[in-house]
């Protein structure tokens, strides 16, 4: 069995009238279960070069469960986004250097996990799935 965590830290000295700073961290677990995953596509990148919307994970290809999907835009320019969507309803932006971590249960063909670039100049997205 896995054993693989995420954690995040927020933190910011303006944002409010004090400084906040929190980390929260969760471990991976397979759907109802204590169970970590154990299956990874491996950390890669996907460099674009036209504006066509591309499919980065096909929902008919992983089933149900408890799957994580980590992306990131590593563009430095801030004119160069990727719109991200699911079965077909855009979830939002990463602009150069955001980044997103979220659970999909890719139980159908129509849940694929599509990016598209703001243009049709070089993008480049590093992605990973963690999934049962």
């Amino acid at each position: 069995m896995a054993t693989t965590s995420a954690t995040i830290t927020i933190a910011s000295p303006d944002l409010v009238t004090d400084n906040i700073s929190f980390t929260s961290t969760a471990l991976l677990t397979k759907a109802g279960t204590s169970t970590g995953l154990e299956n990874t596509s491996g950390l890669a990148r996907k460099t674009t070069t036209s504006g066509s919307q591309y499919i980065l994970f096909d929902g008919d290809a992983y089933g149900n469960g408890s799957h994580k999907i980590y992306l990131k835009n590593t563009e430095t320019n801030a004119a160069l986004y990727f719109t991200v969507e699911i079965n077909s309803e855009q979830m939002g932006k990463l602009y150069a250097g955001d980044w997103a971590f979220f659970p999909w249960e890719a139980n159908a063909d129509t849940n694929d996990i599509k990016i598209q670039p703001s243009t049709s100049a070089s993008h480049t997205l590093e992605y990973m799935l963690i999934y049962e």
